[in-house]
């Protein structure tokens, strides 16, 4: 292990911060007020766009540092990028937090705090914006219409236990800005990387060929190549961290492992091929509650590309706000490998909010693209309670086969896609594309059920003309290789035949560490459960995910099932946990 290394003294001073606390062990504020506010180093680029202040109810404002992190989008006349500064803050807290934002250019005309399912309520005076929280939140507050120098807020839940900076186990970061050779710091088995708050580390955090290991903390990496990569790895778990301006590649690269969770992780890039999260022939990843605000694709599944092989599947997206400057907040399929076909399957994308998607090629756009290349087939997806607001420029959905410069032959299909409670409210929206490549490489089975386009549901008893399609009022083109197109209000059964769970019966958990499985059905269930669940694991009744973690060893006998309006299927699934 390569130990880390303190930037020298200086660079790693504290800014002060007035009313902040008093100081704990490791320089940071107390939480006894559960309103945490963390130092910021100096030497960490700051924005001066915003003031931010936050306080617990009836109690002393203290000042929340405003970081800068750049962003980036594409001149649609030269192709040049346009990078531009923005702000973010952060805070954790937990009960009730009041928030005051004050505007440094003047006067606020109208303010827009985003994404708009969240209903806060903000009140504006003169310069200053300010609302109150009562549970964790990653918002957008605008001004006057402003998508770049806005204000990022990530308003966090505050930690729960904290390993200790002696901890032979711990790779421990406190606060100040740190540096270790090569800008790689590669982590072994069974260790934890702790980045608590205030801490910056300016290198990439590297998984790889390793199992049980963590990257946790509130602490940010920053102005590296790349932000985290897990290469053929097991039992890794990602939590909490803010990756900042990454100088190149994706903010997190997942390829060739298992049992991957993501959470809470918060992205800026202004990179070219500034991508998100990306995962590669993976398979169980779980990416939660995240922020992703970047220059290419927020989340992309792909099977082959590099170095990783193999199938993608069993791959979850929940609970998580997308912001694509530039391309697609999610993209699926492209890369594979034609000389032994791979299929991406079990993809699941449910309550997400997409607040922006930026894209002036038409065969990049679509705020949801399946696009199959390199003979790699694309089955059993599920998009469900998803809200797109408003975008610059794209289409809402992009289903098709393709092949393009990155591939060297089209894909073999799309089928068996499940999009319910699809809701989008905007103008900008181009005409949607389902394009099968040919009669031998189709899109096929794809229903649409209570797809809401600014209030209106769109579905095949629609009242229209005629002679429209259903597809015409979305609207959307479809063309001959698109099979068994379906669009559904909200009270239609999706099938007719009640499920069958599919999959394996048997999966291998690890004491203490995040476990992922996604139970799957065909005829396109509506709800799943679980009834034996080792202590320390739940099933998410919309999705069909087992998550959580498990607190002692043993196996258990689990009965899974999945229900739809014309029946319920159960099967048997065999769990064991074993010791790390």
């Amino acid at each position: 292990m390569r130990s880390p290394t303190v930037a020298p003294l200086g660079r790693g001073r504290l800014l002060p911060l007035p009313e902040a606390g008093t100081a704990g062990a490791e320089g940071g504020p107390e939480v006894a007020d559960r309103l945490v506010v963390h130092p910021v180093p100096t030497g960490l680029p700051l924005n001066t766009s915003f003031s931010v202040k936050a306080r617990r109810p009836g109690g002393g404002w203290r000042t929340v540092p405003v970081l800068r992190a750049r962003t980036r989008t594409v001149d649609e006349t030269t192709g040049a990028g346009i990078v531009r500064n923005s702000s973010v803050a952060n805070l954790d807290f937990t009960g009730t937090v009041e928030v005051e934002i004050t505007s440094t250019k003047g006067a606020i005309g109208s303010a827009r705090v985003r994404p708009l399912s969240y209903a806060v309520e903000h009140e504006v005076s003169g310069d200053t914006v300010r609302f109150s929280l009562t549970e964790p939140r990653n918002l957008s507050v605008e001004i006057d219409g402003d998508l770049h120098d806005n204000l990022h807020l990530h308003a966090n839940p505050v930690e729960q236990q904290r390993p200790e900076a002696d901890d032979p186990d711990v790779i421990h970061f406190g606060p100040g800005i740190h540096t270790v050779p090569d800008n790689v710091l590669r982590v072994p088995s069974g260790k934890t990387v702790y980045l608590a708050g205030g801490a910056v580390l300016k290198a990439r955090v590297d998984f790889t060929n390793v199992e049980n290991a963590r990257l946790i903390g509130r602490g940010i990496l920053y102005d590296t190549d790349g932000g985290t990569t897990v290469a053929f790895s097991r039992n890794i778990e990602i939590d909490g961290i803010l990756v900042l301006d990454p100088r190149t590649g994706y903010s997190c690269a997942i390829g060739q492992s298992q049992q991957v969770t993501v959470r809470n992780l918060r992205s800026y890039s202004c990179g070219q091929w500034g991508d998100g999260i990306d995962v590669f022939s993976s398979e169980d990843v779980l990416i939660e509650g995240v922020f992703m605000r970047n220059s290419d694709d927020c989340v992309a599944v792909y099977a082959h590309r590099w170095d990783y092989y193999g199938d993608c599947r069993n791959i979850t997206v929940r609970d998580s706000t997308l912001w694509a400057d530039v391309a697609h907040p999610v993209n699926i399929g492209t890369h594979g490998n034609p000389e032994k076909p791979e299929v991406i399957e079990n993809v699941v994308l449910s309550n997400i909010d997409v607040l922006q998607h930026r894209e002036p090629q038409v065969l990049y756009q679509g705020c949801f693209a399946l696009n199959p290349g390199d003979d790699n087939l694309i089955r059993n997806i599920r998009i469900q309670d998803v809200r797109v607001e408003d975008f610059t420029r794209g289409q809402l959905v992009n289903m098709r086969v393709m092949a393009n410069r990155y591939n060297a032959s089209p894909g073999r299909g799309v089928e068996d896609v499940y999009v319910r409670n699809l809701t989008y409210d905007g103008t900008h929206a181009d005409t949607a594309i389902l394009a099968g490549y040919d009669a031998d490489r189709p899109v096929k089975n794809v229903t649409f059920q209570n797809l809401t386009v600014n209030g209106t549901v769109v579905h095949d008893g629609m009242e229209k003309p005629g002679w429209f399609l259903t597809a015409d009022m979305v609207p959307m083109f479809a063309n001959e290789h698109v099979w068994n197109l379906r669009f559904l209000d909200a009270a239609t059964a999706g099938s007719t035949v009640a499920p069958e769970i599919v999959g394996a019966g048997e999966a291998t958990a690890t004491r203490g560490r995040a476990f992922n499985h996604l139970v799957t059905a065909t005829a396109l269930p509506t709800s799943f459960d679980a009834e034996g669940l080792p202590k320390g694991l739940v099933i998410d009744k919309d999705t069909g995910l087992i998550s959580g973690t498990p607190l002692a060893p043993g196996t258990s006998t689990v009965t899974v099932s999945a229900t739809n309006a014309a029946g319920t299927a159960t099967k048997s699934l065999r769990l064991t946990v074993r010791n790390a």
